[in-house]
């Protein structure tokens, strides 16, 4: 029997029982649809991830202060003074690999302007870091050197901070608030940067030069963290390895001895976080890829009643001259139409879930050409692994009995 007639019996035998072949679909086209729209959706957000990240500057390194430890148990770094402003200069004038360095001092605590107030953190840097981490003025201006060398309590504010205190569509600059009940002038605007890929806000913020906020804020003569920019993306290994030599000389370390301060790299961050989404995806994939298996099992079921109920039928033409692998082949490419059919309709179904799920979540989504190939992969896997053996059984029927049966 050629393939041709094949189909035609499996089209018969499908529009027959039309119901059926619905209903035994639709294992099959939420389980695709499933697979693709949790695909795509991981897929969307890792995109997201990535570009949000590297907007703060994919040739980005930070130092900070290595894991302090006492007799065995870990302080955390937090009560690390090993990084002083004198680190930034040697990085600065000894570094070939490095464009630009600042220093950053944290100080966090309740900032006031008339009768509003707002909690929120204060960045002690210079002018250097607003181009290291991607960060552009709205309005106003950076504060300058003498600024710098003189202490003066100034300072730039984020998107965020000017809508706590002064409202929205407000210009705040030559105003005068209160950071820890001290004053300072405000004489720029950031422009927003919105949410980072981890939910945080990049415009809750306030930068001022770091000798104010690391002698009049933080009170410290140490600086918490360093952020540099390499040269280039592709010199940031060699900027990397040039920082770890020159901060391990600055800081007299001893050959044996480990490094007091470690260096992360936004590239490094950047892969790891996409690893990680990586993982994710997949597994909320093979999960949802659960229900594809609950599909192939009722086409199994189905292809048994289907047998069962045209018992008589595989006898008559067994006894007119058919072979055990012509309805062999009849009952798989019944089972396979069925499974690629509902796989076809469960792509569509998982490229309008992903699209209204990216609607919702205000993410992108991305199908894949390749989670498109695989999931006809699988169907075809499924309609030929879950149709064999009850193609086999209807396939090695004896004519006589199946004359026979009731």
């Amino acid at each position: 029997m050629n393939l041709k007639n094949l189909f035609k019996i499996a089209v018969r035998a499908l529009v027959r029982n039309k119901l059926r072949a619905i209903l035994t679909m639709l294992g099959i086209i939420i389980g695709v649809g499933s697979v693709i729209a949790m695909l795509a959706i991981g897929q969307g957000s890792k995109k997201k991830i990535r570009d949000q990240m590297s907007s703060m500057g994919s040739n980005m390194l930070m130092v900070m202060p290595n894991f302090q430890r006492r007799g065995g148990v870990s302080l955390g770094f937090s009560v690390s003074q090993v990084l002083k402003y004198s680190d930034v200069v040697a990085i600065k004038n000894e570094a070939t690999a490095v464009s630009e360095v600042s220093p950053e001092i944290r100080a966090s605590g309740q900032v006031i302007f008339g009768n509003q107030n707002t909690q929120t953190t204060v960045y002690g840097v210079t002018e250097e870091y607003l181009g290291i981490r991607k960060l552009s003025m709205k309005s106003g201006r950076i504060f300058s050197n003498i600024e710098l060398r003189s202490m003066a309590k100034v300072c730039i504010l984020g998107q965020t901070v000017v809508t706590n205190l002064f409202g929205a569509d407000t210009d705040p600059i030559g105003q005068s608030i209160r950071i820890k009940n001290l004053p300072f002038l405000v004489i720029g605007v950031l422009a927003s940067k919105g949410e980072s890929g981890f939910g945080q806000d990049q415009d809750d913020l306030i930068l001022a030069p770091y000798t104010t906020v690391q002698s009049r804020l933080a009170n410290i003569d140490y600086i918490n963290s360093i952020y540099i920019s390499a040269a280039s993306e592709e010199k940031s290994p060699l900027a990397q390895s040039e920082v770890t030599e020159i901060l391990r000389r600055s800081h007299k370390l001893k050959e044996s001895a480990e490094n007091d301060f470690r260096i992360m790299s936004q590239s490094e961050l950047i892969q790891t976080v996409s690893s990680v989404s990586d993982v994710m995806t997949y597994l909320l994939g093979a999960i949802a890829g659960i229900s594809l298996l609950v599909g192939g099992i009722g086409i199994m079921n189905i292809m048994f009643v289907s047998v069962t109920e045209r018992t008589r039928e595989i006898g008559l033409r067994m006894s007119i001259g058919g072979r055990g692998k012509d309805i062999l082949r009849q009952f798989l490419v019944e089972s396979m139409m069925i499974s690629i059919l509902g796989g076809a309709l469960g792509i569509v179904f998982g490229f309008a879930v992903a699209k209204i799920a990216g609607s919702l979540m205000s993410s992108p989504t991305i199908v894949s050409t390749q989670s498109v190939v695989l999931a006809f992969a699988v169907c075809f896997m499924i309609g030929v692994f879950f149709g064999w053996y009850p193609a086999k059984k209807a396939a090695g029927l004896n004519p006589i009995d199946a004359l026979r049966y009731e």
